[in-house]
């Protein structure tokens, strides 16, 4: 026969604990009950802090907070929690507390300094075209072929964040991007000219096979070593399609454009010019 324990309190002392909870005045209870609460919010919330996750390849990444799932460690990189990168956890190195700006003069009561918000110079307006036209003749790319690929990845949007943790306008993954000595992935400018080099680069090593160095730009040069080709994935499939056929359109519309006859320029008396007088 067991011992006449459940959780570590015997049945009278059960009881005992049992009839002074009923004889607590209605103030005392909801006390408790809001401590009960309070204590399980506290254990399900995520780790909140405005920090700085440092990853063992050097790269950092502000966050606001971040959650454990599952593998990975999902840092959230806006305040309300709808751009996120997720960073595989063995890739962290540490964290540190993010370096913030507070004014001199406004206080709350207790003493408690206000947080100043972090104020950057404008940055000027980038024209996108005259970016991928220099970092292209750089890197001796088509221009055509490099906006497409921009278009595929980010549809020409300078702060997107992919759930797999690439960024900016050519989607650079941290490692990458920190290899290629890109600083900010969200400056249009260093993320065009590291993604154009990388592209190069993919040229390159597979001989200037397009397709290979395409599919690679997006599941990686080990996934393509490792299937001899373009890696049996719908994800890669679709995007070396989708490139390629927006980098033929654009061909076939100059072609097109090149092509048109010139018509013949006509007098103000509405007769061309090359009629002349019978």
């Amino acid at each position: 026969m067991r011992a006449g324990r459940r959780g570590g309190i015997s049945r009278p002392a059960r009881s005992e604990w049992i009839a002074n909870r009923d004889q607590m005045n209605p103030e005392g209870k909801i006390r408790l009950a809001f401590g009960t609460l309070v204590l399980f919010a506290v254990c399900l919330l995520p780790c909140f802090a405005s920090e700085v996750a440092v990853l063992k390849n050097g790269f950092s990444i502000k966050h606001e907070r971040r959650q454990v799932v599952g593998d990975v460690t999902r840092l959230y990189v806006s305040a309300d929690g709808s751009s996120f990168v997720d960073v595989p956890t063995v890739e962290i190195e540490h964290y540190e507390a993010a370096p913030q700006d507070v004014t001199s003069g406004s206080r709350l009561p207790g003493s408690q300094t206000v947080p100043k918000m972090q104020s950057f110079p404008a940055r000027p307006e980038v024209d996108l075209h005259e970016v991928v036209n220099d970092a292209s003749g750089r890197y001796r790319l088509d221009p055509d072929l490099v906006t497409a690929v921009i278009k595929a990845e980010s549809d020409f949007k300078v702060h997107a964040i992919s759930p797999k943790g690439a960024q900016g306008l050519m989607q650079l993954m941290p490692g990458t991007a920190s290899q290629l000595g890109v600083g900010n992935t969200f400056d249009p400018q260093a993320n065009v000219e590291g993604g154009t080099r990388y592209l190069r680069e993919l040229l390159e090593k597979y001989n200037f096979d397009l397709i290979k160095a395409l599919a690679a730009y997006n599941a990686g040069p080990q996934r393509v070593q490792q299937f001899g080709g373009v890696p049996p994935y719908y994800e890669t499939r679709a995007y070396v399609a989708r490139v390629v056929r927006d980098f033929n359109k654009k061909k076939v519309a100059q072609e097109k454009v090149t092509k048109v006859p010139a018509q013949p320029a006509k007098t103000t008396s509405g007769k061309s010019k090359s009629s002349g007088q019978q």
